[in-house]
C-alpha cells in the first residue's frame, strides 16, 4: 500500500538535492567526538558496565536461547551484521539491517523509524519483540532470577534484585559508555594535524562539503543530522515474497495503521508518525566507522562504499518525494569520497570485558 505523493517542502529539495545551504543558512559544521552525555540516575559504574556487557552477549535471555543483542550487532562488523537483513527469531523475518551502535549514546532518537526514545526502553522493548528476541518479562526474570552472579551484579549495580527497567538500564549503559569509538583520522585533522588524512581523502572532504552535498545530513560529531530523509530507494523486491508481507503487515498492525492490511512496504518514518509526508523517510545514520559497517542503506541493499556513492550520484532511483538529486561526479570525484569514508574509522571501543565472555 502506498500513499498518495506529497512532495518534501521547497527548502528541503534545495537544501538536500542541491547540496547546498538555503539563502542566508550558514553551512553545518563537522566537529569532534565529545564525550558521552550521562544520563542522571544511570551513571557508568564499574558494576553497571560490567552487567551491561554480561546481558549483552547472553544468549539464555532469547525465547529460545539461542540469539542475544550481540546476534545483531556484532563487534567484529562495527557493531552491525554482515548480512542486508538483521537476524530474526524463528519463525519471521526482518526487512532492515541493524544499525551500529558505535557511538550510539550520541543518537536522539534509535531504530530506523526513530520508534524508540532512548536506549533504556529500545533494549527492553527488542527482547521483548516476537522478531528480534521474541523473549516475556517472565522468561526474561525466571533467567535473571536463577543465575546467583545477575543476582550479584544487579543488587551492586541499582541496589535491587533482577526486574526489567534495571534490566533495560544495564545494556544502555553499556551501549552508550562502552561503546565509544573515536579519533577517527578526521578527528586529527579537524584538531589541526593536516597530515591525517592523505590528499585523496582531503579532495574527498572537499567534495562531502561542496559539490556532493553530504553535510546537509552528515554532520555535526556523529556526521547525522538526527533527521529523517527520503533518498530515492526504490521498493525492495523480497517484499513480495510470503514472508516479509506477514513482516510489514505484523508491524504496521503493532504500530496502530489503520491500513496494516494492505502493506507491501516499508514506511520508514511513516509508522510512527502516521503522516504522509514522512513515508519512506528513514533516519540518517552516523558515517563514523562506515568502512566497518556495510551492507548499507536501511535494508542493507548495497554491499559496498562505492554503490552508495553511485546511489546518490546518479540521483538515486526516482521514487516519488525523494529529496536528491543527481550529482555529475567524475570517476576521481566518486573514488575521491570513498577515501575520505574510510577515515572516519576510528578507535576500537574499550569493553569492561574481554570479548571472550560473550557467548556467556
Amino acid at each position: 500500500m502506498r500513499p498518495a505523493v506529497i512532495l518534501p517542502s521547497l527548502l528541503a529539495l534545495t537544501v538536500l538535492a542541491a547540496g547546498r545551504p538555503a539563502a542566508g543558512e550558514p553551512p553545518p559544521e563537522l566537529a569532534p567526538l565529545p564525550p558521552v552525555r550521562v544520563v542522571p540516575g544511570n551513571e557508568p559504574t564499574p558494576a553497571r558496565l560490567e552487567l551491561g556487557q554480561r546481558l549483552f552477549f547472553d544468549r539464555r535471555l532469547s525465547g529460545d536461547g539461542r540469539r542475544s543483542c550481540a546476534s545483531c550487532h556484532w563487534p567484529e562488523s562495527g557493531w552491525t551484521v554482515p548480512t542486508p537483513f538483521s537476524p530474526a527469531a524463528p519463525g519471521w523475518v526482518e526487512r532492515r539491517n541493524s544499525p551500529s551502535l558505535l557511538n550510539v549514546g550520541h543518537a536522539r532518537v534509535l531504530i530506523w523509524d526513530g520508534r524508540a526514545p532512548d536506549l533504556e526502553r529500545q533494549a527492553l522493548g527488542s527482547t521483548r519483540n516476537p522478531v528480534h528476541m521474541g523473549q516475556t518479562l517472565e522468561g526474561l526474570l525466571a533467567v535473571l532470577q536463577g543465575d546467583a552472579r545477575y543476582r550479584r551484579l544487579f543488587r551492586e549495580a541499582y541496589g535491587a534484585e533482577p526486574n526489567p527497567r534495571d534490566y533495560g538500564r544495564a545494556l544502555a549503559v553499556f551501549e552508550r559508555h562502552a561503546l565509544v569509538s573515536g579519533d577517527s583520522p578526521l578527528d586529527r585533522y579537524l584538531a589541526g594535524d593536516r597530515e591525517a588524512l592523505p590528499p585523496a581523502a582531503r579532495r574527498g572532504l572537499a567534495l562531502f562539503r561542496g559539490k556532493a552535498g553530504c553535510i546537509r545530513c552528515h554532520h555535526g560529531p556523529t556526521l547525522s543530522d538526527g533527521g529523517f530523509h527520503n533518498v530515492g530507494l526504490a521498493r525492495n523486491r523480497r517484499f513480495d515474497e510470503p514472508p516479509w508481507r506477514r513482516l510489514l503487515r505484523f508491524d504496521a498492525r503493532r504500530m496502530g495503521l489503520a491500513e496494516w492490511e494492505a502493506m507491501d512496504d516499508d514506511p520508514g518514518r511513516y509508522l510512527v508518525t502516521h503522516e504522509r509526508r514522512d513515508w519512506k523517510r528513514f533516519k540518517t545514520p552516523t558515517l563514523r566507522n562506515v568502512a566497518l559497517t556495510g551492507p548499507y542503506m536501511h535494508d542493507g541493499r548495497y554491499a559496498t562504499l562505492e554503490e552508495v556513492v553511485a546511489h546518490y550520484d546518479r540521483g538515486g532511483d526516482g521514487v516519488p518525494g525523494q529529496e536528491i538529486r543527481p550529482l555529475g561526479l567524475s570517476a576521481q570525484e566518486r573514488a575521491d569520497l570513498v577515501a575520505f569514508l574510510q577515515a572516519l574509522t576510528g578507535r576500537p571501543p574499550r569493553l569492561p570485558l574481554p570479548l571472550a565472555r560473550r557467548s556467556e
